[in-house]
């Protein structure tokens, strides 16, 4: 059973909502600006709330942190209300999270709560980036494109559908909220490691450097915008790939956290120009390509393979294909998932490919 439901969560008369017990799976970017209100207060006056999952730390706590629960916390709730922000790329820990909830709670079979998902816009828009997996992946990763251009709802309904699960699905839709007009998706920071109004464009092939050994700036103020290594020697002759309306800034940078934490890192920042339409799928591996051919230091580390999930685009990275068949196999592949994909969409604009 699904549902997409264009009023608010409150407003719904489900009698798992108004008299059940009710878990809610959430992140900070479950506050209504409009009442002042995270989504668990909504239950807590009503006196039914049962159990709140959270990140284990804090907001900003850096590093990406997941949401933890058991198979028996689920157990005795009749509604698991989920409402994080995804940010547009498959490997996000937080969107992997409700993946991971939703498989558990089909192995509950007859004991799982309905799940009712409050929606937000996805913050990367409807640009498709990449490809589906076609080899084993990360784990709790459905079949979509590295950057997808789904909601989070929309996601949702495409992973109900691919596991076969049969408790009750409901989305509220983005639009129902007021709060959620007002406020733009990348207000309320969705992780630590994606603060600000640029970094989900840099996600789908920035997130690619958490498994080599150059940091995308993580532990800096703007991951994925910068990338770096002590290793690296930044000069402004280098033939680096640079496509229309990118320019790449020499700088340095000092990680607070994470891989190489108060060392000195040398490489650049990603700057677009007003208008561009950036593909950091294929830029980043282009950039991967190009140090794996200067540098004999850069290292494509544990999880990489699984990450990126494509042969054809790993030997594009491994120098075994050219960057025109890397970009023909994307681009028929990025068209495949967009027809696969318009099963699912739930608003008016539907995704679509950087031409």
């Amino acid at each position: 059973m699904f549902s997409f439901r264009t009023t608010l969560l409150e407003e719904q008369l489900d009698k798992s909502l108004t008299e059940g017990r009710v878990g809610c799976f959430c992140t900070q970017n479950s506050w209504d600006a409009g009442n002042g209100r995270y989504l668990y207060d909504i239950f807590r006056e009503r006196g039914n709330l049962a159990k709140i999952f959270s990140p284990r730390d804090t907001e900003l706590t850096p590093d990406t942190n997941h949401i933890e629960f058991s198979a028996d916390g689920l157990k005795d709730l009749n509604a698991v209300v989920v409402e994080i922000q995804d940010v547009g790329t498959r490997y996000f820990n937080y969107t992997r999270d409700v993946f991971h909830l939703m498989s558990v709670m089909k192995e509950l079979g007859e004991a799982s709560p309905s799940l009712y998902v409050v929606d937000h816009l996805n913050p990367a828009g409807r640009t498709v980036e990449g490809s589906m997996p076609a080899v084993e992946c990360e784990s709790h990763v459905p079949r979509v494109a590295h950057r997808h251009g789904l909601t989070l709802g929309e996601l949702v309904n495409l992973y109900h559908s691919e596991i076969g699960a049969k408790y009750p699905l409901h989305v509220i839709s983005a639009l129902a909220s007021e709060s959620l007009r007002r406020l733009m998706p990348w207000t309320i920071a969705p992780a630590s490691d994606i603060p600000g109004l640029f970094t989900c464009d840099m996600y789908s092939g920035g997130g690619l450097w958490n498994n080599t050994n150059v940091s995308p700036g993580i532990g800096t103020p703007r991951p994925y915008e910068y990338f770096g290594a002590p290793f690296i020697k930044p000069d402004r002759y280098d033939p680096l790939p640079q496509p229309a309306g990118v320019l790449l800034r020499p700088c340095s940078f000092t990680p607070a956290c994470g891989r190489y934490a108060g060392q000195k890192c040398y490489g650049y920042q990603i700057i677009l120009e007003p208008g561009a339409e950036y593909h950091s799928l294929m830029h980043t591996l282009q950039l991967m390509r190009y140090f794996r051919e200067r540098y004999p230091e850069f290292e494509l580390q544990d999880g990489f393979f699984a990450k990126l999930a494509d042969p054809a685009l790993a030997d594009f990275v491994e120098g075994r294909l050219s960057a025109d068949e890397a970009r023909e196999h994307m681009k028929v592949e990025e068209q495949k998932w967009i027809r696969k994909a318009r099963k699912y969409v739930l608003y008016e604009n539907q995704p679509y490919r950087i031409k």
